[in-house]
């Protein structure tokens, strides 16, 4: 049986919605995709529709060969983001991308607000190229990740009603912990998109300038910030993994595979000595499938 019919997606038009968001997921999200299949059938395309809007959203902010000024990326953003949230309140959509999301939130009762401040951190990336601080910082990282935590607890569910609480408050330092990654890994990209997402501040204790950055030479004051945001990561993978045995059984390795590949890409970049402005930190299909293996054994066995 494949993944929609498993999940009781018939409808003809929801199925091609949920193959496109599939198929963004396959295409951008390398370790997210795999660690997606290590869910249950029934749970896979819920996931790749919570992809596919983040990803799409994105794309419409981030193509770098896109004409676009940014005022029209926003105008366009903003109009397709009203257009879902209006979807979202309605319970159904005619969006290729947003009739899979609609379908998923009102199936899980997603929060809006969710989406909401998701689309608020998609809208800051067009006006604002830097944050003083890691608290002016978490306004952004909690709509562009904390929230793709918390609608997935929505999705894998967990063991108890009486676990839910729990389970979100570690699902949102995770999601933290995977953007974070996700920033020390592509500062040069970032760079050439005229953002700086590691906190000024934090920066500047180190004696490092955006000027400095923007030379793209590693020096020990860039080594030495790049390891404290890396331990930043790691404490917030460490906090959130109570929280993870929390979820419902045939899930739970979804999210460790996730959590040890997407958390691990600090690893990688320690591997390269830091030279994250030279070479792109990737985790080896060796270590993908040495904990995706394992994961799935156990995952097959949990159900």
């Amino acid at each position: 049986m494949d993944e929609l019919t498993a999940a009781g997606i018939l409808d003809p038009n929801l199925r091609t919605s949920y193959l496109k968001c599939k198929s963004l997921n396959s295409k951008h999200g390398k370790t997210y995709y795999l660690a997606t299949l290590l869910l249950p059938k029934d749970k896979r395309p819920h996931v790749h529709a919570l992809y596919g809007f983040a990803r799409y959203a994105d794309e419409i902010v981030d193509d770098l060969s896109s004409t676009l000024s940014d005022r029209e990326k926003a105008a366009t953003l903003n109009n397709w983001g009203e257009q879902v949230l209006s979807d979202l309140k309605l319970g159904r959509s005619q969006d290729s991308i947003a009739a899979a999301l609609v379908h998923t939130a009102t199936q899980f009762e997603i929060p809006i607000s969710y989406f909401e401040a998701f689309l608020h951190s998609m809208t800051m990336d067009l006006s604002i190229t830097q944050y003083e601080s890691y608290q002016d910082l978490y306004e952004y990282v909690y709509g562009s990740a904390a929230v793709i935590g918390l609608q997935m607890v929505c999705i894998l569910g967990t063991q108890s009603k009486s676990d839910f609480e729990a389970a979100k408050i570690a699902a949102e330092k995770l999601g933290i912990a995977f953007q974070l990654a996700n920033f020390i890994r592509d500062v040069g990209e970032d760079l050439d998109r005229g953002r700086v997402y590691l906190p000024m501040s934090e920066l500047q204790s180190h004696g490092v300038t955006r000027q400095m950055l923007e030379a793209k030479i590693l020096t020990p004051q860039i080594k030495s910030a790049l390891k404290e945001q890396i331990s930043r990561v790691r404490t917030l993978q460490r906090e959130s993994n109570p929280g993870i045995e929390l979820l419902s059984a045939n899930t739970r390795q979804c999210i460790k595979a996730a959590s040890e590949l997407y958390c691990g890409i600090v690893d990688e970049v320690e591997k390269i000595q830091f030279e994250v402005f030279a070479k792109r930190a990737k985790t080896s299909a060796f270590r993908r499938a040495k904990v995706a293996l394992p994961a799935y054994l156990k995952s097959k066995l949990a159900k």
